[in-house]
């Protein structure tokens, strides 16, 4: 017989796993273990999935591993450098010209963070634009498309299919998108009980010990990066891989792009990657007009992507 929580929802294996080994957890020592999380953090190759999203057993962590990785984190935490989150300002550059629709990117941050394997659960996710002979108004699609999924062949392998090769295109281009860490995020606004946080760093997180799935943070986003977890009964997101950068490693996504369109650094150095990127380049965020300020700096895009 399946285990239900005491909300009576399906429990997964990792779920009960958690539950048997809980303790009370504050906001501080969420972000302590989303920290010893990363045990195979800077693995890629590590099979299975790392740290990320929330589990929603009662009560509830902060992060997802399989198990393998739940008991190297539990029983052999590694030894985590000194890091202080005041010294940085993370951002990302998405330079839209060099991507090429691999989905690397999307496979990656799913083995990377436990993203459920499907194409409509996602923490970034690539748009692909087409503006065929004489128009004027781009065509979007993405890896949710049913046509790119029949040509996929599975909801869990992620392709952009050909259907444009008999049609005079006038231009196509893809746009990674992901959560923009925004200076003024309005899902921090209009969470009710502080479970999303930006931190002081930039990224914004959830610690999912205090997340009601009331979903006000899914609604609120203007950029449609947040999604709900029905299994665990909490909002997700993309975090720019936090467990990894506050180690001095890239996002997964960053790390296996094969063209280089991600480019991730901190902005307090002018040296960095990011900061020479936004330097060097005429740079846009999207939807300015929403005043969230994004930490996401695009170059190549067009005035349609939104």
């Amino acid at each position: 017989m399946k285990n239900l929580s005491k909300q009576g929802k399906l429990m997964t294996k990792q779920d009960e796993v958690i539950k048997s080994q809980e303790v009370p957890m504050s906001r501080r020592g969420f972000l302590g273990f989303l920290g010893k999380g990363a045990a195979c953090t800077g693995a890629l190759a590590c099979t299975g999935a790392a740290v990320g999203s929330a589990l929603v057993s009662e009560p509830k962590h902060g992060f997802q591993q399989n198990d393998d990785q739940l008991a190297e984190a539990v029983n052999n935490p590694p030894e985590i450098p000194e890091y202080n989150w005041n010294d940085h300002n993370w951002a990302i550059g998405v330079d839209t010209d060099r991507c090429i629709g691999c989905l690397r990117c999307m496979e990656a941050c799913k083995m990377e963070n436990s993203v459920q394997m499907d194409a409509f659960h996602h923490r970034t996710w690539v748009e692909r634009y087409t503006y065929l002979e004489g128009s004027n108004t781009a065509i979007v699609d993405s890896q949710s498309d049913p046509k790119n999924i029949e040509h996929a062949g599975s909801e869990t392998k992620f392709r952009f299919d050909n259907r444009y090769k008999d049609v005079k295109v006038d231009k196509s281009f893809f746009v990674p998108k992901l959560c923009n860490q925004c200076e003024h995020p309005s899902c921090v606004q209009v969470c009710p009980t502080g479970a999303t946080f930006k931190a002081k760093d930039g990224p914004v997180l959830i610690d999912a010990t205090y997340c009601i799935g009331c979903q006000y943070c899914v609604q609120a986003c203007p950029y449609g990066a947040r999604s709900f977890n029905e299994v665990r009964g909490v909002a997700e997101k993309c975090n720019w891989c936090y467990h990894r950068i506050t180690k001095g490693l890239n996002p997964a996504c960053v790390e296996v792009c094969p063209t280089g369109t991600r480019i991730f650094g901190d902005r307090n150095d002018p040296e960095s990657p990011v900061s020479l990127f936004i330097k060097n380049n005429h740079v846009q965020v999207l939807k300015p007009e929403m005043g969230n300020s994004p930490n996401v700096f695009y170059k190549g895009t067009d005035k349609e992507v939104v």
